[in-house]
């Protein structure tokens, strides 16, 4: 039988947190930018929200 290899293991696993924890501090970046500055005037955002219809309200 053979013998496991722990350290090969062990490095998978830090490997594996360090993606995870560099994914996670670029999609909090991405959404740091998304609030910030539009790029559009603010009633701007208003008048393409009523143009598409909801799903829960009937079109008039």
């Amino acid at each position: 039988m053979a013998k496991p290899n722990y350290a090969f293991a062990k490095r998978q696993r830090e490997l594996a947190k360090k993606q995870k924890k560099e994914e996670k501090l670029k999609r909090k970046a991405e959404q740091g930018t998304q609030g910030e500055a539009p790029d559009e005037p603010e009633g701007a955002a208003d008048d393409v929200a009523q143009d598409q219809p909801k799903g829960d309200q009937p079109s008039a």
